[in-house]
């Protein structure tokens, strides 16, 4: 168990939403979405290595318990929950899920309060797309999507769809030619939870505003579940040298080379 002692935290309501962040850090601020089941040490870990990169990490809390190790039951009842839920789309195409309302107005509420350039957010798994949504608001410049999962790949088509509506995906391409945005996309090559076809259907879409990673499945840390999954987190081989280091740290430099 991770007790999360070194963040502080705050409530954040909105729309009549009120959940717990944790944050760490000084500087330009970075929204770090956990992945399920929650707020893992190793989501809590990545969320530490923004921060000693200069940079404020603003993790909300939004299901799981905080700190909680992995475990295949508890990634599974978590899930269920989150299937069954109102604020997760689990299986909506074009469309994004209805709590990205809520990370857009945490992310505008931590530009407001630090400034600079603008703010990054890190989505991962379930939350993997909802970055691309955020970019709607001028303030994020550094949309990050680890192994981004929705919707579920119940169909071919669900495989390749990207859980962001024509809209938004329109903004990205126009935030591309006009500021210059770049989205970063993170995958191992084998997932079948975030499969080939979606970065396909993001290249397609973003064109050259489209940055993907895709590390070799025997590269992720052998002592984690299978399939391998969670770049950033549960199956990063923390060392130097290791791809999914490597795909660690492009992360970190591509959120400082946006907002520092």
């Amino acid at each position: 168990m991770d007790p999360l002692i070194d963040f502080s935290h705050f409530e954040f309501d909105h729309a009549g939403k009120r959940r717990k962040v944790y944050r760490m850090g000084t500087g330009p601020a970075v929204i770090v979405i956990h992945e399920i089941p929650g707020i893992t040490p190793q989501v809590a870990r990545f969320a530490r290595y923004v921060a000693d990169a200069g940079m404020t990490a603003f993790m909300p809390h939004l299901f799981g318990v905080p700190g909680k190790p992995v475990s295949r039951a508890y990634a599974t009842a978590e899930m269920a929950r989150a299937c069954i839920g109102r604020e997760f789309r689990v299986l909506a195409e074009n469309r994004s899920s209805p709590i990205v309302d809520w990370l857009r107005a945490l992310a505008r509420r931590a530009y407001d309060e630090i400034g600079g350039k603008g703010v990054g957010a890190v989505g991962m798994c379930l939350t993997g797309n909802f970055a691309l949504t955020m970019m709607l608001d001028r303030c994020l410049i550094a949309p990050v999507l680890s192994q981004p999962s929705l919707p579920l790949p119940l169909t071919g088509r669900k495989a390749a769809a990207v859980h962001a509506s024509p809209e938004a995906l329109a903004n990205a391409r126009r935030r591309r030619a006009e500021e210059g945005l770049t989205v970063l996309g993170l995958r191992f090559a084998g997932d079948p939870i975030c499969r080939r076809a979606r970065f396909d259907t993001l290249a397609q879409e973003l064109g050259d505003a489209f940055e993907a990673i895709e590390v070799p499945d025997s590269a992720a840390n052998p002592s984690a579940s299978k399939p391998a999954h969670c770049v950033l987190t549960l199956h990063l081989i923390d060392r130097a040298g290791e791809p999914t280091r490597a795909a660690l740290d492009r992360v970190i430099g591509f959120l400082r080379e946006r907002l520092m």
